[in-house]
């Protein structure tokens, strides 16, 4: 059976990315072990997990009972703000090591800035200590918002990826821009939007019947055409086939100025000056 393979984003330190993974949230450890099996086996070469998802070693099992060897796999997990320190990152590399049962991590990233407490900088340090250790392959930064950035660039800092909201309802414009000035990889996190409501968009739903695609195949090659990493969340074998499935055609220029004129404001959306674990 022939599979179809995402193809890759460099990071800045030269380590190839997967463009496309599996999301695991919120799945516990049975359900994460069976998919990211599954996913893996259907083409799927990136798993995107967390310490906050409970779900690493089945995260792991599921990396074991594949048939896909283990270099082939690009494994992302994040840490909580109880970590936030030098020392402190390197024990929450060890510690999810030990619930993957790993010998490195592909890439490991900061779950939140978590700004009150204003140890993400000694964190970052502690990323680059385990990067030089080789203990991980490469680091970065998830749902830190520009000023967050600003503060690591000002160091002379720079993540290789930094993960966030990112869908055609949350435009993140200022933060992309961000990003391609210091050569940041943009990842986004939730791809496909909070419950049904994006998907069912008539926009969105009129480009997938033009294009006769799912209307998730059409968020996903929205984020990817434009050089986004992503990772979206599905255990329905069928829905994750076809959600790798978007490497084979592209959208106008008009279709992507359409889905672009979709942003809108959310009060709802989680502010990372306010939350954090």
């Amino acid at each position: 059976m022939s599979i179809t393979l995402a193809p890759t984003l460099t990071l800045a330190n030269g380590v190839e990315m997967p463009q496309l993974g599996l999301g695991t949230w919120p799945m516990n450890d049975a359900e994460a072990a069976e998919t990211v099996t599954t996913a893996l086996e259907l083409g799927y070469r990136l798993i995107d997990t967390a310490e906050n998802y409970q779900n690493e070693r089945g995260v792991g099992l599921g990396i074991r009972n594949a048939s896909v060897p283990r270099d082939q796999v690009f494994v992302t997990t994040k840490f909580n703000r109880e970590w936030h320190g030098f020392e402190g990152a390197k024990d929450a590399c060890e510690a999810s090591l030990k619930r993957l049962e790993l010998d490195y991590i592909d890439l490991l990233l900061i779950h939140w800035p978590n700004p009150d407490q204003d140890r993400f900088v000694e964190a970052y340090l502690g990323l680059l200590n385990l990067l030089d250790r080789g203990l991980v392959r490469a680091i970065g930064t998830s749902n830190f918002k520009p000023a967050h950035l600003q503060r690591l660039l000002d160091l002379g800092l720079k993540p290789h990826l930094n993960q966030i909201q990112l869908d055609p309802y949350h435009r993140r414009d200022d933060l992309i821009a961000l990003h391609q000035r210091h050569g940041i990889v943009t990842e986004s996190w939730r791809p496909l939007g909070c419950g049904n409501a994006m998907l069912a968009d008539p926009v969105i739903l009129a480009i997938a019947e033009q294009h006769q695609r799912t209307p998730a195949q059409i968020v996903l090659r929205w984020a990817v055409q434009q050089g986004f990493a992503t990772a979206t969340k599905s255990s329905n074998p069928q829905r994750m086939a076809d959600n790798l499935n978007i490497f084979d055609f592209s959208l106008s220029a008009e279709e992507m100025s359409s889905l672009n004129s979709l942003g809108r404001d959310d009060p709802d959306m989680l502010d990372a000056d306010q939350f954090g674990h």
